[in-house]
């Protein structure tokens, strides 16, 4: 089933996710619908607070990034609970973009290589080290779910050169080919 995705301005994107356990209630039909959803608004990600639920979870597919790294052909995973344990390497500026935020895109500094603990779809735990454009939507991504957004990553004139923005994103005037979801406070409305 294909979700609505959250736009900036719900409250749901700056809360830090809770862990998830094994007896989650329905976790492989979640898993199912946000890669659908993902899919849909052709991302590459996709955190469980963009749709709604305040969870340790994202998924990622890079492999729209195979042209430039070979190595995420088939980079298709699922992170419950994730952890990053080391952050390292040159920061490197990309051009991200996020689907809470349709038509914004801005260069984010990262570092290069990461190292992250987490646990897969049957709770399997792993630890491994990622570069490049893996470890960069692996870190967009993890910001979601510990309730931090791209543009917290700007420096505060480069924000306030995109409040603007921001605020008709919080509002709804926004274009996007997919469903999105706009916070009110007298309640939130499908667009």
């Amino acid at each position: 089933m294909i979700l609505p995705i959250v736009a900036y301005g719900d409250p749901v994107l700056q809360q830090e996710g809770e862990e998830i356990s094994p007896d989650y209630p329905q976790l492989k039909a979640l898993i199912d619908n946000m890669f659908e959803t993902m899919y849909a608004a052709h991302g590459v990600g996709l955190a469980a607070p963009q749709i709604g639920k305040s969870l340790k979870l994202f998924i990622v597919d890079a492999s729209p990034f195979a042209e430039d790294e070979p190595d995420l052909e088939n980079f298709k995973k699922v992170f419950i609970n994730p952890v990053i344990l080391n952050e390292e390497g040159e920061e490197w500026a990309f051009n991200e973009g996020c689907l809470s935020f349709p038509d914004l895109r801005i260069d984010i500094e990262r570092q290069e290589t990461i190292t992250i603990r987490y646990q897969d779809e049957n709770f399997k735990e792993y630890e491994e080290t990622y570069s490049g454009l893996a470890a960069r939507v692996l870190q967009h991504e993890y910001d979601h779910v510990y309730g931090v957004v791209f543009t917290d990553r700007v420096s505060p004139i480069r924000r306030r050169m995109l409040k603007g923005r921001m605020t008709n994103i919080s509002k709804g005037k926004i274009h996007a080919d997919y469903k999105m979801k706009i916070f009110s406070p007298k309640g939130s409305v499908i667009k």
